[in-house]
């Protein structure tokens, strides 16, 4: 067998390092493919998710074919917010038996964030990385979350790395008293002074600042964060847009003032690849969300107002499965919010972590 770990340049072999995904998931009834119109321009360069980051490509290959695949990625500003010389490895992907391939290109990754000065390498959250799952391996996620085969959580044990977090999903079947309980919540934080506007009826330069600004302030105690510039959000929401974003997220306002925001992005299942005879479950045709109010308004129910603004919307369009997304095991406030919208535990999920002054080296 012959091994070789290169680092891809240029269009065409990007775009082969990229398609490898879908050569690994080729085997599940259903599966999203690799989104090339956002991952390409990061690695060319050209994307605004590269500003303050540098990214290198490692792509292993058994004779002559890809086998494995990871992106290692110094994020300054996730140094910046954190104090900590964290380095990140992004899209992991590999074949079954692919061990050997997965220990050299993730220590080939791993020696090159060690040589720019990181002390640790985290897989699985960071930029736009999800984390792995562990149990559901079979239903199609929401949009953008990983849904990745089981064998890696022993490829990357392999290569010396351990658990740093773990993260629950939640999802909610929508019935009639979930319904009344949303018009409740949103009425009652109407009625407390927000007033809870999509997007699309913010003007765009406002909603350009204005979202990003809260996004990272809602978010920046939390665990793993790397912050959003304008131009990343904007990029996400425009390639989001068509699916109808616009009108399912939010901000909400207090006296004139942003209080509160709502990320939820429709179901996309349609884009989906399916086997022959594979029909989608309803649970399976589920939005991605993302919720952060700021200090001074938690506790009176603005929470609950937005996602149910957006769930009521998501309803009227004929969802009968909703989405809470994934949270922190530890996050116990956002935790209560899901169940108190309804939402149930339906998948776990993890982060890696390597730290390089502990990992053995091979005599």
């Amino acid at each position: 067998m012959s091994l070789r770990v290169e680092t891809p340049r240029g269009h065409d072999d990007l775009i082969e390092f990229l398609e490898f995904h879908d050569t690994v998931y080729e085997h599940r009834s259903a599966r999203h493919l690799e989104f090339l119109p956002l991952s390409l321009p990061v690695l060319m360069g050209e994307s605004p998710f590269t500003v303050g980051r540098e990214v290198r490509p490692f792509l292993a290959r058994r004779n002559g074919e890809p086998a494995a695949r990871v992106v290692a990625a110094i994020d300054e500003r996730y140094q910046a917010l954190w104090n900590e010389l964290l380095g990140h490895l992004l899209l992991f992907e590999a074949l079954p038996e692919a061990l050997d391939e997965s220990r050299a290109v993730l220590d080939g990754a791993c020696e090159w964030l060690r040589e720019r000065g990181a002390t640790a390498a985290r897989a699985g959250m960071g930029m736009l990385e999800f984390p792995f799952v562990i149990d559901d391996y079979e239903s199609l996620p929401p949009l953008g979350v990983r849904q990745n085969p089981p064998w890696y959580h022993r490829f990357l044990k392999d290569a010396g790395f351990e658990l740093e977090k773990g993260l629950v999903d939640y999802k909610i079947e929508v019935t009639p008293e979930l319904i009344a309980r949303y018009e409740l919540a949103l009425e009652e934080a109407v009625s407390a002074g927000y007033e809870i506007v999509p997007l699309c009826d913010v003007p765009e330069k406002r909603r350009r600042r204005e979202f990003a600004a809260l996004y990272n302030e809602t978010f920046r105690s939390h665990w793993g964060w790397s912050p959003f510039t304008e131009e990343d959000l904007a990029l996400l929401l425009e390639m989001q847009a068509g699916l109808g974003a616009l009108e399912t997220s939010v901000i909400a306002y207090r006296r004139g003032e942003p209080a509160g925001v709502l990320w939820v992005a429709p179901e996309a299942s349609a884009f989906a690849r399916l086997g022959k005879g594979r029909v989608l479950r309803p649970d399976e045709k589920v939005n991605f969300l993302g919720i952060g109010v700021r200090r001074a308004e938690r506790g009176r129910g603005l929470n609950l107002g937005m996602a149910s603004y957006a769930y009521l919307e998501l309803i009227r369009r004929g969802a009968t499965w909703l989405s809470y997304t994934m949270v922190l095991d530890d996050n116990w406030p956002s935790r209560r919010t899901a169940e108190k919208l309804g939402a149930r535990a339906c998948a776990n999920y993890v982060v890696y972590r390597r730290n390089f002054t502990m990992v053995p080296r091979a005599a």
